[in-house]
């Protein structure tokens, strides 16, 4: 069956007390669509270490694989870009406060290698995490509906790879082609100056607000929609399950504000077990919904 859903951007190892797990925007943005009822694809650069068992070294051309039963993204399509490391970060949180290290970085993804196949998908999701993914991209999907979470542009790095925030200094690039863009309310440190400057360049803004829920912006208003509530476990690729959920639902019903109600509940089921496991299915969600309408 073909893809319906196209995320860009770097499978990460996110390294933890116990090894490894699989990290990054496309990994969370996958499992989401997959349980979401969609049928996602994955366009990344990473090594196979892990994710394919069978292939002991790195290719030396691109290669289109299927994750196999067993991995977090199992049956997933993944067209995998040649690399002999992975993008690997250290997450630390201490008082719900994330510090990130990159130790190790793959190189970038670019419209080139993009699979002639995947050309024509309907929604595509942009998840830049080390300024892997640029803006050149949004050129190339005219008829999708394309999405941002542009967290991967606002991020710089030291010599020991330490990771710290910065401006999205090419954001005129991505939010005048883009359709959404979703990024945390940390992410810009509550500068509300700044977030009125890049709604009125987007068309459609949307800021996420952990316990606190969403504020969407559009049309030159903003809409605050309350969350659901959760017990927070591990709060890492949040944000990436809002924006999958968001899109999935934009397209589904063309209502925005529709849309992030849905993706609140979504991101607010994600948190409440370690990285991709607890990612809910379509039921759960429509349940709770349908229960607290």
């Amino acid at each position: 069956m073909p893809i319906n859903f196209l995320t860009i951007g770097h499978i990460t190892h996110d390294l933890t007390p116990n090894g490894f797990r699989f990290g990054g925007t496309v990994s969370f943005a996958s499992v989401t669509a997959h349980r979401l009822g969609w049928q996602p694809g994955i366009l990344t650069r990473v090594s196979p270490k892990g994710l394919l068992p069978e292939m002991e070294t790195a290719p030396t051309a691109p290669v289109d694989v299927i994750a196999p039963d067993g991995s977090p993204l199992a049956g997933i399509p993944i067209h995998l870009l040649p690399s002999a490391t992975s993008t690997t970060f250290m997450n630390i949180y201490h008082d719900g406060v994330r510090t990130q290290v990159i130790a190790e970085l793959a190189g970038p993804v670019t419209p080139a290698d993009l699979p002639v196949a995947w050309a024509d998908v309907p929604v595509v999701l942009l998840g830049p995490l080390v300024r892997d993914v640029p803006a050149s991209w949004t050129a190339m999907f005219p008829r999708a509906l394309i999405g941002v979470t542009p967290q991967g542009w606002m991020r710089r790095w030291d010599a020991a790879g330490h990771v710290s925030p910065t401006r999205w200094d090419n954001a005129a690039s991505f939010l005048h082609r883009v359709d959404v863009a979703v990024m945390s309310r940390e992410d810009v440190d509550g500068d509300e100056e700044y977030i009125a400057d890049l709604a009125r360049q987007a068309r459609i803004l949307i800021m996420t607000e952990g316990w606190r829920g969403a504020t969407i912006y559009m049309d030159g208003a903003s809409h605050h929609v309350a969350p659901r509530p959760a017990t927070e476990v591990d709060p890492t690729g949040a944000g990436d399950v809002f924006a999958t959920a968001f899109l999935l639902r934009l397209a589904e019903t063309g209502d925005p504000l529709v849309a992030t109600r849905f993706a609140n509940v979504a991101a607010s089921m994600s948190v409440e077990a370690p990285g991709l496991a607890s990612i809910p299915y379509r039921a759960q969600v429509d349940e709770w919904l349908e229960r607290n309408p």
